[in-house]
């Protein structure tokens, strides 16, 4: 119900994982929406332990299967897996593309230092790392690993579970434009040219989300914020 109403209103990003146990039920609000497949973008997430090659492959046919999808925008490795080799898993994230089950693959929760590993190891470009990113913690670093390498990032708990909406500094910016600190929060991610994947399960919070494009903060502002991390 919750994906049919936000692809109503205009969201055209879905994220789901394996790991959510959602992902027939997404599948089904995207039918239910009305809106032409191609004009949605689906992620998905593959679970650690379906890391080993043949595992994956698997795996990845069973979210197909699930979101009874013939194609999946985008799968990413939900966690890195320090017990089966970077190399492995990729080579088999890198063969899901080539077989056409995914258009784009990438990579969730990487560090610095693994997404050099992970570029340097895949033979297929990885266009994203997803983290979580919101203005009380820093992701300078891992932003601008993604730039160097021509890498979108993306960023779940965008109000910090949450917290975002009490925050006084974030709600006298917000007092300015009438919108509420959780926007805010959105619109200084966004500002950035991170791509924003807010969670909700209440129908009205889908509308708040999706109006932070009619209002730019300033310099001034988007440093006030910066200085949170």
């Amino acid at each position: 119900r919750i994906v049919a109403e936000a692809l109503r209103l205009g969201f055209r990003h879905i994220d789901t994982a394996q790991m959510y146990d959602n992902e027939r039920e997404v599948g089904e609000g995207l039918r239910a929406s009305g809106v032409n497949r191609d004009e949605v973008f689906v992620t998905t997430k593959v679970w650690t332990t379906h890391f080993a090659p043949n595992d994956l492959e698997r795996s990845v046919k069973e979210s197909l299967k699930q979101l009874r999808l013939a194609q999946i925008d985008l799968v990413l490795l939900h966690w890195p897996n320090p017990r089966v080799p970077l190399a492995e898993t990729l080579g088999a994230l890198a063969n899901v593309r080539r077989l056409g089950m995914a258009r784009h693959i990438g990579v969730s929760n990487f560090t610095v230092a693994l997404i050099e590993q992970a570029v340097a190891l895949c033979p297929e470009p990885l266009v994203c790392d997803q983290v979580e990113y919101h203005p009380y913690l820093d992701q300078a670093k891992v932003l601008e690993a993604c730039r160097r390498h021509d890498m979108a990032l993306v960023a779940y708990s965008p109000v910090a579970k949450g917290r975002i909406k009490n925050d006084r500094a974030l709600e006298q910016i917000g007092a300015r434009y009438g919108k509420t600190a959780a926007q805010v929060s959105l619109r200084w991610l966004v500002q950035q040219g991170v791509a924003v994947i807010p969670r909700t399960s209440r129908i009205e919070r889908l509308s708040e989300n999706l109006e932070i494009f009619d209002f730019t903060l300033s310099d001034d502002e988007m440093r006030q914020i910066f200085a949170m991390g």
